[in-house]
Protein backbone atom coordinates (compact mmCIF):
# COMPACT_ATOMS: atom_id res chain seq x y z
CA UNK A 1 0.00 0.00 0.00
CA UNK A 2 2.96 2.57 0.87
CA UNK A 3 4.54 1.45 -2.58
CA UNK A 4 1.24 2.36 -4.15
CA UNK A 5 1.24 5.86 -2.68
CA UNK A 6 5.05 6.93 -3.09
CA UNK A 7 4.04 5.61 -7.20
CA UNK A 8 0.73 7.76 -7.19
CA UNK A 9 2.99 10.61 -5.32
CA UNK A 10 5.34 10.54 -8.20
CA UNK A 11 3.06 10.74 -10.93
CA UNK A 12 1.08 13.54 -9.93
CA UNK A 13 4.39 15.30 -9.13
CA UNK A 14 5.52 14.68 -12.69
CA UNK A 15 1.91 15.99 -14.04
CA UNK A 16 2.19 19.18 -12.28
CA UNK A 17 5.77 19.92 -13.64
CA UNK A 18 4.43 18.65 -17.32
CA UNK A 19 1.29 21.52 -17.05
CA UNK A 20 3.47 23.88 -15.02
CA UNK A 21 6.15 23.64 -17.90
CA UNK A 22 3.25 24.20 -20.42
CA UNK A 23 2.38 27.25 -18.62
CA UNK A 24 5.52 29.03 -18.45
CA UNK A 25 7.71 27.95 -21.23
CA UNK A 26 7.14 27.47 -25.57
CA UNK A 27 4.01 28.19 -26.55
CA UNK A 28 0.46 29.86 -25.44
CA UNK A 29 -1.80 27.15 -24.90
CA UNK A 30 -4.32 28.96 -25.61
CA UNK A 31 -3.09 31.35 -28.75
CA UNK A 32 -0.30 28.92 -29.85
CA UNK A 33 1.89 31.60 -30.22
CA UNK A 34 5.43 31.90 -28.44
CA UNK A 35 6.14 33.33 -25.13
CA UNK A 36 9.08 35.25 -25.33
CA UNK A 37 9.58 36.45 -28.82
CA UNK A 38 10.30 39.84 -30.36
CA UNK A 39 9.32 38.02 -33.82
CA UNK A 40 5.55 37.89 -32.33
CA UNK A 41 5.09 40.97 -30.10
CA UNK A 42 7.51 39.51 -27.17
CA UNK A 43 4.89 38.91 -24.93
CA UNK A 44 7.07 37.86 -22.09
CA UNK A 45 6.38 35.13 -19.45
CA UNK A 46 8.74 35.26 -16.25
CA UNK A 47 10.93 31.66 -15.43
CA UNK A 48 9.46 32.15 -11.64
CA UNK A 49 11.08 29.94 -9.72
CA UNK A 50 9.13 29.76 -6.60
CA UNK A 51 8.90 33.18 -3.74
CA UNK A 52 12.21 33.53 -1.95
CA UNK A 53 12.32 33.97 1.68
CA UNK A 54 12.96 37.70 3.04
CA UNK A 55 15.97 38.35 5.02
CA UNK A 56 14.89 37.45 8.53
CA UNK A 57 11.29 35.48 8.03
CA UNK A 58 10.51 31.93 8.08
CA UNK A 59 7.79 30.73 6.39
CA UNK A 60 4.29 29.68 8.38
CA UNK A 61 2.86 27.33 6.11
CA UNK A 62 -1.09 28.11 6.74
CA UNK A 63 -4.23 25.61 8.06
CA UNK A 64 -7.30 25.46 9.74
CA UNK A 65 -7.55 25.91 13.39
CA UNK A 66 -9.24 26.55 16.31
CA UNK A 67 -8.92 30.50 17.46
CA UNK A 68 -9.95 31.80 20.62
CA UNK A 69 -9.12 30.98 24.28
CA UNK A 70 -10.06 26.91 25.19
CA UNK A 71 -9.15 27.68 28.76
CA UNK A 72 -10.91 29.75 31.37
CA UNK A 73 -11.23 33.18 31.50
CA UNK A 74 -10.23 34.78 34.67
CA UNK A 75 -10.77 38.61 33.43
CA UNK A 76 -14.48 37.50 32.29
CA UNK A 77 -14.24 39.60 29.30
CA UNK A 78 -14.68 36.83 26.52
CA UNK A 79 -13.54 38.51 23.72
CA UNK A 80 -11.83 35.94 22.83
CA UNK A 81 -14.57 33.16 21.69
CA UNK A 82 -13.08 29.73 19.98
CA UNK A 83 -13.95 29.68 16.27
CA UNK A 84 -12.53 27.57 13.63
CA UNK A 85 -10.94 29.46 10.44
CA UNK A 86 -8.39 29.15 7.83
CA UNK A 87 -5.00 31.15 7.65
CA UNK A 88 -3.21 31.07 4.27
CA UNK A 89 0.59 30.43 4.28
CA UNK A 90 2.87 33.54 4.54
CA UNK A 91 6.19 34.06 6.55
CA UNK A 92 7.26 35.94 9.69
CA UNK A 93 10.25 36.93 11.76
CA UNK A 94 12.29 34.68 13.44
CA UNK A 95 12.60 36.88 16.22
CA UNK A 96 11.00 40.05 17.82
CA UNK A 97 12.66 43.59 15.91
CA UNK A 98 15.62 43.94 17.99
CA UNK A 99 17.34 47.62 18.75
CA UNK A 100 20.13 46.86 16.53
CA UNK A 101 17.40 46.20 13.75
CA UNK A 102 15.92 49.70 14.94
CA UNK A 103 19.14 51.47 14.95
CA UNK A 104 19.98 50.83 11.42
CA UNK A 105 16.17 52.18 10.51
CA UNK A 106 17.07 55.44 12.59
CA UNK A 107 20.74 55.91 10.65
CA UNK A 108 18.86 55.53 7.27
CA UNK A 109 16.27 58.44 8.22
CA UNK A 110 18.69 60.38 9.34
CA UNK A 111 21.01 60.24 6.49
CA UNK A 112 18.35 60.48 3.95
CA UNK A 113 16.09 62.84 5.29
CA UNK A 114 17.82 64.41 8.12
CA UNK A 115 18.91 67.45 6.81
CA UNK A 116 15.66 69.04 5.22
CA UNK A 117 13.05 66.69 6.85
CA UNK A 118 14.67 66.40 10.09
CA UNK A 119 10.64 65.72 11.62
CA UNK A 120 10.83 62.52 9.64
CA UNK A 121 13.57 60.92 11.87
CA UNK A 122 11.92 62.16 14.82
CA UNK A 123 8.97 60.90 14.51
CA UNK A 124 10.37 57.73 14.53
CA UNK A 125 12.10 58.10 17.37
CA UNK A 126 11.39 54.94 20.21
CA UNK A 127 9.94 56.43 23.32
CA UNK A 128 12.70 56.22 26.13
CA UNK A 129 10.38 57.31 28.42
CA UNK A 130 8.26 54.41 28.76
CA UNK A 131 10.32 53.06 31.28
CA UNK A 132 9.77 55.76 34.14
CA UNK A 133 7.67 55.26 36.51
CA UNK A 134 6.60 57.18 39.89
CA UNK A 135 8.12 54.38 42.67
CA UNK A 136 11.04 52.56 40.62
CA UNK A 137 14.73 53.87 39.29
CA UNK A 138 14.70 52.51 35.76
CA UNK A 139 16.94 55.70 34.32
CA UNK A 140 19.55 53.22 32.92
CA UNK A 141 17.23 51.72 30.84
CA UNK A 142 15.69 55.39 29.70
CA UNK A 143 19.52 56.22 28.76
CA UNK A 144 20.86 53.08 27.09
CA UNK A 145 18.40 50.86 26.28
CA UNK A 146 18.13 51.36 22.78
CA UNK A 147 21.92 52.24 22.00
CA UNK A 148 24.17 50.83 24.32
CA UNK A 149 25.97 47.60 22.30
CA UNK A 150 24.84 45.79 25.01
CA UNK A 151 21.22 45.96 24.40
CA UNK A 152 22.05 45.30 20.33
CA UNK A 153 20.11 42.10 20.35
CA UNK A 154 17.22 43.42 22.79
CA UNK A 155 13.61 43.64 21.20
CA UNK A 156 12.92 47.26 20.95
CA UNK A 157 10.24 48.68 22.76
CA UNK A 158 8.75 52.11 22.91
CA UNK A 159 7.38 52.08 19.80
CA UNK A 160 4.00 52.23 18.97
CA UNK A 161 1.56 51.09 16.44
CA UNK A 162 2.06 53.55 13.78
CA UNK A 163 6.05 53.70 14.02
CA UNK A 164 6.39 49.99 13.60
CA UNK A 165 4.38 50.23 10.60
CA UNK A 166 6.23 52.47 9.37
CA UNK A 167 9.79 50.37 9.87
CA UNK A 168 8.07 47.46 7.47
CA UNK A 169 7.64 50.15 4.64
CA UNK A 170 10.77 51.01 5.42
CA UNK A 171 11.83 47.73 5.06
CA UNK A 172 10.08 46.35 2.39
CA UNK A 173 12.20 49.27 0.02
CA UNK A 174 15.47 48.33 1.23
CA UNK A 175 14.97 44.35 0.75
CA UNK A 176 14.05 45.09 -3.01
CA UNK A 177 16.35 47.61 -3.37
CA UNK A 178 18.83 44.79 -2.40
CA UNK A 179 17.12 42.08 -4.86
CA UNK A 180 17.32 44.44 -7.64
CA UNK A 181 21.13 45.11 -7.12
CA UNK A 182 22.11 41.40 -6.10
CA UNK A 183 20.72 40.82 -9.84
CA UNK A 184 22.73 43.23 -11.55
CA UNK A 185 20.20 45.97 -12.44
CA UNK A 186 21.10 48.80 -10.52
CA UNK A 187 24.38 49.59 -8.71
CA UNK A 188 24.01 50.98 -5.08
CA UNK A 189 23.88 54.55 -4.36
CA UNK A 190 25.02 55.95 -1.08
CA UNK A 191 24.00 59.42 -1.88
CA UNK A 192 19.96 59.16 -1.45
CA UNK A 193 18.81 61.96 -0.66
CA UNK A 194 15.22 63.31 0.22
CA UNK A 195 12.63 61.84 -2.41
CA UNK A 196 15.37 60.46 -4.67
CA UNK A 197 15.48 57.24 -2.53
CA UNK A 198 14.67 53.84 -3.37
CA UNK A 199 10.96 53.28 -2.83
CA UNK A 200 9.62 50.02 -4.05
CA UNK A 201 6.14 51.64 -5.59
CA UNK A 202 7.97 54.86 -7.03
CA UNK A 203 9.96 52.29 -9.26
CA UNK A 204 7.42 50.10 -10.70
CA UNK A 205 5.55 53.77 -11.62
CA UNK A 206 8.38 54.45 -13.30
CA UNK A 207 8.61 57.65 -10.56
CA UNK A 208 12.32 56.33 -9.54
CA UNK A 209 15.34 55.41 -11.37
CA UNK A 210 18.30 55.07 -9.92
CA UNK A 211 22.09 54.00 -10.72
CA UNK A 212 20.84 51.59 -13.47
CA UNK A 213 23.71 48.94 -14.54
CA UNK A 214 21.62 47.00 -16.57
CA UNK A 215 18.30 46.63 -17.13
CA UNK A 216 16.00 43.67 -18.55
CA UNK A 217 15.50 42.66 -22.33
CA UNK A 218 12.55 44.03 -23.54
CA UNK A 219 11.12 42.05 -26.28
CA UNK A 220 8.93 44.46 -27.56
CA UNK A 221 9.40 45.16 -30.74
CA UNK A 222 8.72 48.72 -30.71
CA UNK A 223 10.55 49.51 -27.20
CA UNK A 224 14.12 50.28 -26.63
CA UNK A 225 14.93 46.81 -26.28
CA UNK A 226 15.11 47.54 -22.33
CA UNK A 227 12.93 48.17 -19.63
CA UNK A 228 12.76 48.30 -15.73
CA UNK A 229 11.77 45.40 -13.46
CA UNK A 230 7.69 44.75 -13.10
CA UNK A 231 5.96 42.94 -10.49
CA UNK A 232 5.09 40.02 -13.29
CA UNK A 233 8.88 39.46 -13.31
CA UNK A 234 8.69 37.85 -9.91
CA UNK A 235 11.96 39.66 -8.42
CA UNK A 236 10.45 41.91 -6.49
CA UNK A 237 8.66 40.68 -2.73
CA UNK A 238 5.87 41.32 -1.44
CA UNK A 239 5.90 44.15 1.41
CA UNK A 240 6.95 43.42 4.80
CA UNK A 241 3.76 44.59 7.40
CA UNK A 242 2.44 43.46 10.54
CA UNK A 243 0.64 40.12 11.17
CA UNK A 244 -3.11 39.83 11.62
CA UNK A 245 -4.14 39.13 14.57
CA UNK A 246 -4.83 35.44 13.36
CA UNK A 247 -1.61 34.83 11.87
CA UNK A 248 -0.02 36.11 15.02
CA UNK A 249 -2.22 33.29 16.94
CA UNK A 250 -1.63 30.95 14.40
CA UNK A 251 1.92 31.22 14.08
CA UNK A 252 2.25 31.16 18.14
CA UNK A 253 0.43 27.64 18.40
CA UNK A 254 2.52 26.06 15.98
CA UNK A 255 0.21 23.11 15.54
CA UNK A 256 2.14 22.16 12.62
CA UNK A 257 4.34 19.82 15.55
CA UNK A 258 0.90 18.81 17.16
CA UNK A 259 -0.71 17.32 13.85
CA UNK A 260 -0.78 13.57 12.67
CA UNK A 261 -2.33 13.70 8.82
CA UNK A 262 -5.26 16.10 9.52
CA UNK A 263 -5.70 15.62 13.24
CA UNK A 264 -4.57 17.75 15.80
CA UNK A 265 -3.53 15.45 18.40
CA UNK A 266 -2.41 17.78 20.74
CA UNK A 267 -4.44 20.85 21.95
CA UNK A 268 -2.35 23.77 22.99
CA UNK A 269 -2.56 26.13 25.70
CA UNK A 270 0.74 27.42 25.01
CA UNK A 271 3.37 27.45 22.15
CA UNK A 272 6.52 25.33 23.90
CA UNK A 273 4.86 21.91 24.11
CA UNK A 274 7.14 21.31 20.98
CA UNK A 275 8.41 17.85 20.00
CA UNK A 276 9.55 19.07 16.28
CA UNK A 277 12.53 21.61 17.14
CA UNK A 278 13.25 21.03 20.96
CA UNK A 279 15.77 19.12 22.02
CA UNK A 280 14.81 15.67 24.66
CA UNK A 281 18.12 16.18 26.17
CA UNK A 282 17.18 15.48 30.15
CA UNK A 283 19.58 18.27 30.82
CA UNK A 284 16.86 21.15 29.83
CA UNK A 285 14.11 19.19 32.05
CA UNK A 286 12.75 21.74 34.32
CA UNK A 287 14.04 24.77 32.31
CA UNK A 288 11.65 27.57 31.69
CA UNK A 289 10.78 28.17 28.34
CA UNK A 290 9.67 31.94 28.34
CA UNK A 291 10.78 35.55 29.62
CA UNK A 292 7.87 35.77 31.93
CA UNK A 293 6.48 37.26 35.32
CA UNK A 294 6.29 34.31 37.95
CA UNK A 295 4.25 35.87 40.07
CA UNK A 296 4.29 39.48 42.35
CA UNK A 297 7.54 40.64 42.38
CA UNK A 298 9.44 37.77 41.27
CA UNK A 299 11.04 38.88 37.80
CA UNK A 300 14.00 36.37 37.66
CA UNK A 301 14.39 34.03 40.52
CA UNK A 302 16.79 33.79 43.13
CA UNK A 303 20.79 34.57 42.45
CA UNK A 304 22.52 31.65 41.80
CA UNK A 305 19.17 30.22 39.96
CA UNK A 306 17.61 32.83 37.89
CA UNK A 307 14.92 31.32 36.43
CA UNK A 308 14.69 32.31 33.63
CA UNK A 309 17.33 34.52 33.28
CA UNK A 310 16.45 37.83 32.42
CA UNK A 311 15.68 40.63 34.44
CA UNK A 312 13.52 42.87 32.29
CA UNK A 313 13.86 42.11 28.29
CA UNK A 314 16.06 38.88 27.21
CA UNK A 315 17.94 38.91 23.92
CA UNK A 316 15.94 37.74 21.07
CA UNK A 317 16.07 34.35 19.97
CA UNK A 318 16.34 33.27 23.44
CA UNK A 319 14.72 30.22 24.84
CA UNK A 320 13.20 26.89 22.72
CA UNK A 321 11.56 28.06 19.04
CA UNK A 322 7.69 26.86 18.68
CA UNK A 323 7.55 24.28 15.58
CA UNK A 324 7.46 26.91 13.30
CA UNK A 325 11.20 28.10 14.13
CA UNK A 326 9.53 31.60 15.60
CA UNK A 327 11.16 32.26 18.85
CA UNK A 328 9.89 34.31 22.11
CA UNK A 329 6.10 33.77 20.51
CA UNK A 330 5.27 33.58 24.47
CA UNK A 331 6.95 36.18 26.50
CA UNK A 332 9.97 38.44 25.96
CA UNK A 333 7.78 41.55 24.78
CA UNK A 334 3.72 41.59 23.90
CA UNK A 335 3.54 42.46 20.12
CA UNK A 336 1.57 44.81 17.82
CA UNK A 337 -0.97 42.83 15.30
CA UNK A 338 -2.48 45.13 12.52
CA UNK A 339 -6.20 44.31 13.86
CA UNK A 340 -8.50 47.34 15.27
CA UNK A 341 -9.63 45.94 18.12
CA UNK A 342 -13.64 45.20 18.88
CA UNK A 343 -14.24 42.87 21.47
CA UNK A 344 -16.94 40.38 19.24
CA UNK A 345 -14.15 40.31 16.86
CA UNK A 346 -13.63 36.69 16.59
CA UNK A 347 -17.30 36.08 15.77
CA UNK A 348 -18.03 38.67 13.12
CA UNK A 349 -14.30 38.33 11.07
CA UNK A 350 -14.70 35.57 7.55
CA UNK A 351 -14.10 32.44 8.80
CA UNK A 352 -10.56 32.96 5.95
CA UNK A 353 -7.85 35.09 6.38
CA UNK A 354 -9.80 36.84 9.21
CA UNK A 355 -9.03 40.71 9.75
CA UNK A 356 -11.06 43.54 11.26
CA UNK A 357 -9.15 46.92 10.18
CA UNK A 358 -9.59 47.28 6.38
CA UNK A 359 -9.70 50.84 4.96
CA UNK A 360 -9.43 50.23 0.87
CA UNK A 361 -7.27 52.91 -0.83
CA UNK A 362 -6.19 53.26 -4.41
CA UNK A 363 -3.47 55.60 -5.85
CA UNK A 364 -4.12 59.26 -6.82
CA UNK A 365 -4.72 60.13 -9.95
CA UNK A 366 -3.99 63.05 -11.85
CA UNK A 367 -6.71 65.15 -14.18
CA UNK A 368 -5.31 62.98 -17.37
CA UNK A 369 -5.65 59.43 -15.05
CA UNK A 370 -2.00 59.26 -14.46
CA UNK A 371 -0.54 58.49 -11.12
CA UNK A 372 0.20 61.73 -9.46
CA UNK A 373 3.87 62.49 -8.82
CA UNK A 374 5.62 61.27 -5.75
CA UNK A 375 5.52 63.04 -2.66
CA UNK A 376 8.38 64.90 -1.07
CA UNK A 377 9.72 61.72 0.67
CA UNK A 378 9.42 59.81 -2.32
CA UNK A 379 5.82 57.93 -1.60
CA UNK A 380 3.22 57.29 -4.14
CA UNK A 381 0.58 59.12 -2.46
CA UNK A 382 -2.59 56.90 -1.85
CA UNK A 383 -6.51 58.21 -0.92
CA UNK A 384 -9.60 56.26 -0.20
CA UNK A 385 -11.98 55.55 -2.51
CA UNK A 386 -14.87 57.47 -2.71
CA UNK A 387 -18.24 56.17 -2.28
CA UNK A 388 -19.40 57.07 -5.67
CA UNK A 389 -16.84 54.48 -7.14
CA UNK A 390 -18.04 52.02 -5.19
CA UNK A 391 -22.00 51.90 -6.13
CA UNK A 392 -22.06 48.77 -8.14
CA UNK A 393 -19.84 46.60 -5.54
CA UNK A 394 -21.35 43.34 -4.32
CA UNK A 395 -18.47 42.65 -2.44
CA UNK A 396 -18.23 45.68 -0.15
CA UNK A 397 -19.63 49.63 -0.66
CA UNK A 398 -17.20 51.51 1.08
CA UNK A 399 -13.94 51.81 1.72
CA UNK A 400 -12.89 52.25 5.79
CA UNK A 401 -14.60 48.83 6.84
CA UNK A 402 -13.44 49.04 10.65
CA UNK A 403 -16.74 49.83 12.11
CA UNK A 404 -18.47 46.88 9.65
CA UNK A 405 -20.94 44.65 11.98
CA UNK A 406 -19.72 46.27 15.27
CA UNK A 407 -19.77 50.20 14.90
CA UNK A 408 -21.73 50.75 11.84
CA UNK A 409 -25.73 51.45 11.08
CA UNK A 410 -26.59 47.41 11.22
CA UNK A 411 -24.79 47.03 14.73
CA UNK A 412 -26.16 50.31 16.61
CA UNK A 413 -29.42 50.10 19.07
CA UNK A 414 -30.37 54.01 18.93
CA UNK A 415 -30.28 54.14 14.95
CA UNK A 416 -32.05 57.41 15.28
CA UNK A 417 -28.35 59.02 16.87
CA UNK A 418 -26.58 56.94 14.02
CA UNK A 419 -28.11 58.94 11.17
CA UNK A 420 -27.56 62.19 12.96
CA UNK A 421 -24.28 62.07 13.59
CA UNK A 422 -21.73 62.80 11.01
CA UNK A 423 -20.28 59.33 8.82
CA UNK A 424 -16.43 59.67 10.09
CA UNK A 425 -17.69 59.45 14.30
CA UNK A 426 -20.49 56.48 13.71
CA UNK A 427 -18.39 54.27 15.90
CA UNK A 428 -19.09 56.69 19.03
CA UNK A 429 -22.40 55.77 19.22
CA UNK A 430 -21.75 52.19 20.38
CA UNK A 431 -18.32 53.27 21.57
CA UNK A 432 -18.17 56.62 23.66
CA UNK A 433 -14.71 56.79 23.69
CA UNK A 434 -13.37 57.92 27.42
CA UNK A 435 -16.79 57.99 28.86
CA UNK A 436 -18.33 54.42 28.64
CA UNK A 437 -15.12 52.80 26.80
CA UNK A 438 -11.35 53.10 26.23
CA UNK A 439 -12.63 51.64 22.61
CA UNK A 440 -12.47 53.64 19.46
CA UNK A 441 -11.18 53.06 15.76
CA UNK A 442 -7.47 53.31 16.96
CA UNK A 443 -7.58 50.70 19.83
CA UNK A 444 -5.21 47.94 18.10
CA UNK A 445 -4.65 44.50 19.51
CA UNK A 446 -1.33 43.25 21.08
CA UNK A 447 -0.62 39.82 21.20
CA UNK A 448 1.61 37.67 24.07
CA UNK A 449 2.48 37.84 27.04
CA UNK A 450 5.97 39.76 28.00
CA UNK A 451 8.42 40.39 30.55
CA UNK A 452 6.27 41.69 32.84
CA UNK A 453 3.05 39.63 32.68
CA UNK A 454 2.34 36.84 34.65
CA UNK A 455 1.72 33.62 32.78
CA UNK A 456 -2.00 34.16 31.72
CA UNK A 457 -1.12 36.23 28.75
CA UNK A 458 1.24 34.09 26.95
CA UNK A 459 -1.87 32.09 25.60
CA UNK A 460 -1.73 32.89 22.35
CA UNK A 461 -5.51 32.94 22.36
CA UNK A 462 -5.61 36.14 24.87
CA UNK A 463 -5.75 39.89 23.58
CA UNK A 464 -5.19 43.10 25.14
CA UNK A 465 -5.80 46.61 22.90
CA UNK A 466 -3.85 50.28 23.24
CA UNK A 467 -4.25 53.23 21.19
CA UNK A 468 -2.13 53.50 18.03
CA UNK A 469 -0.02 56.63 18.97
CA UNK A 470 0.96 54.66 22.76
CA UNK A 471 3.78 52.85 23.35
CA UNK A 472 5.39 50.95 26.69
CA UNK A 473 8.41 49.22 27.90
CA UNK A 474 7.05 46.08 27.31
CA UNK A 475 5.68 45.99 23.32
CA UNK A 476 7.41 45.20 20.88
CA UNK A 477 6.92 43.88 17.35
CA UNK A 478 7.74 41.29 14.80
CA UNK A 479 7.16 41.75 10.68
CA UNK A 480 5.27 39.63 8.60
CA UNK A 481 4.81 39.17 4.75
CA UNK A 482 2.37 37.57 2.33
CA UNK A 483 3.36 34.16 0.73
CA UNK A 484 2.74 33.96 -3.07
CA UNK A 485 1.46 30.99 -5.37
CA UNK A 486 2.30 27.84 -3.62
CA UNK A 487 1.27 27.72 -0.08
CA UNK A 488 3.43 24.92 0.84
CA UNK A 489 6.90 25.76 -0.36
CA UNK A 490 8.72 22.85 -0.99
Amino acid sequence: MNTFKIVLSLLLIGTLFSLNSCKNGGESATTGWDYNSSKNGGFQVADYQGQITGPGLVMVEGGTFTMGLHYDDPTYQWNSTERRVTVRSFYMDETEVANVDYLEYLYWLNRVFGTDYPEVYTKALPDSMVWRDELTYNEPMVELYLRHPAYHYYPVVGINWIQANDYCAWRTDRVNEKLLIDRGILDPDPDQLNENNFNTEAYLTGQYDGLVNKNLQDLNPNSTGERRVRMEDGIILPRYRLPTEAEWEYAALGLYGNTVYERIVDKRIYPWNSHVLRTNDKHYYGSFLANFKRGRGDYAGVAGNLNDGAIGPAPVGSFWPNDYGLFNMAGNVSEWVMDVYRPLSYEDMDDLSPFRGNVYKQKVRDSEGLIAEKDELGRIQYEEIPAEDLVDRRNYRKSNNINYKDGDFQSTINQEEWVRQDEDSHSSTMYDYSVTSMINDNARVYKGGSWKDEAYWMMPATRRFLDESHATDYIGFRCAMDRVGDPIGY
